[in-house]
């Protein structure tokens, strides 16, 4: 790896109200590891992000849930109890005693979702469809294993105020925990994306039909995000074209572009951007460019965190370029603690470990080593010229990623990652 040329990546940006010393953002990964079965960030929870912390630097929580009845994960923490925030208090406080800033992702997973995570409520969406829960390869982690979702229903049109309010509700108990703000889920095929992809939106009312009407709840939520806290405390993610999670649009580049000029007047701290290269942590076209992030560029003024499929030296390109301001790991975030400073100092990256991407303990979680039993301080960059040694290392070969979609296990619904 060049050093020199990831240079870009190290230079300070303001996010809305949060000031950066760099450039490489730690992506919402669920992994699965809070107290069950409250949802309760535990100390397993407290070391992992801590771990991750640099100076500087910003961590995206996991998918955070919005109450019981949107649950959506087995393992996945929420955002809805006084336990929960007590919990969360510890890890912001962590990453904040180490210079480090984190907000905080809510998610509402819509049809993702089974009984035995709701309480008995059976999950909702924006339309109905039958295939969802009938495809035997779409399976979901539960409190029994992975099994299929379950049937769901449509929200009804008066119960969408009701979600609005859930997100407002998570955002004041993030601030109780001393967030530095909140980033919205609206991608991955969960709630927001469902209503906003014709593929599962076929409703006849406002929330359906136009582009105008499948984005109103988008916007709606948003809105009710910053009427809590401030849009300069508030970002946005989306997945242009994404077809991860059984989705589909009939003109995503209308959408998108939608999308992004209506959010030019929320002055939000970011737009956060997965690539379509990318279907949940797989690689699945591996020699596109960045390009929804190249177009949401020519639309939204406003900053832009790319994700997927980036390697240190693309990434440092696409904020060279200027098609992004900053780039957002996942996967190498896993196994490298100390990411910022392996990209910074040209040291090779550590393998990770898939098989425990979802499990529930400290290995595969905790357990990878910070470079030669260093620390998580970027120092001062090490002229190598030694291109290979990210990739030496690496964790799997791109056509390794690819053949990881023939596993037949898990492969529909695996979070995101990357």
């Amino acid at each position: 790896m060049n050093v020199i040329k990831t240079n870009a990546l190290f230079k300070p940006v303001q996010l809305g109200s949060t000031r950066l010393k760099h450039r490489v953002v730690m992506a919402p990964l669920t992994r699965s590891r809070s107290i069950q079965p409250d949802g309760i960030p535990g100390d397993l929870m407290l070391e992992y992000y801590s771990q991750r912390t640099s100076e500087g630097g910003l961590i995206i929580s996991e998918a955070t849930q919005l109450s019981v009845a949107s649950r959506g994960w087995h393992g996945a923490p929420g955002m809805y109890t006084d336990a929960q925030v007590e919990g969360w208090k510890k890890i912001v406080e962590a990453v904040h005693t180490k210079g480090g800033h984190i907000f905080a992702q809510l998610w509402h997973p819509g049809r993702f979702s089974h009984v035995s995570l709701t309480g008995g409520a059976p999950p909702v969406s924006a339309s109905v469809d039958h295939e969802y829960w009938e495809n035997p390869s779409r399976l979901i982690s539960t409190p029994t294993g992975w099994i299929q979702p379950s049937p769901h229903r449509s929200l009804g049109k008066s119960e969408i105020p009701g979600v609005v309010e859930e997100y407002a509700k998570a955002v004041t108990r993030a601030k109780a925990a001393g967030f530095d703000g909140v980033e919205v889920h609206a991608g991955n095929g969960y709630l927001v994306d469902q209503f906003l992809q014709d593929g599962s939106n076929r409703r006849t009312d406002e929330y359906g039909g136009s582009v105008e009407n499948r984005a109103r709840i988008l916007f709606e939520i948003v809105e009710g995000v910053i009427s809590a806290w401030t849009s300069d405390r508030v970002g946005v993610r989306v997945t242009p074209s994404g077809t991860f999670n059984a989705m589909a649009d009939s003109n995503p580049e209308a959408l998108h572009a939608y999308i992004a000029e209506g959010l030019n007047r929320l002055q939000l701290a970011y737009l956060h951007i997965i690539e379509p290269r990318m279907s949940g942590y797989l690689v699945i076209k591996e020699d596109q460019p960045p390009v929804a992030t190249q177009r949401a560029r020519n639309i939204f003024r406003g900053n832009i965190i790319a994700n997927g499929g980036f390697e240190p030296d693309t990434a440092a390109t696409a904020v060279d370029q200027g098609d992004a301001d900053a780039i957002s790991f996942g996967r190498y975030f896993i196994s490298n603690p100390d990411l910022p400073r392996r990209i910074r100092k040209g040291l090779p990256l550590a393998a990770y470990e898939r098989e425990s991407f979802y499990t529930f303990d400290a290995k595969g979680y905790t357990d990878y080593p910070f470079y030669n039993n260093g620390t998580n301080a970027l120092g001062p960059a090490v002229h190598s010229t030694d291109r290979g040694s990210i990739h030496a290392n690496s964790p799997l070969t791109r056509s390794q990623e690819k053949r990881g979609m023939s596993d037949g296990v898990k492969q529909v619904t695996i979070k995101t990652l990357r």
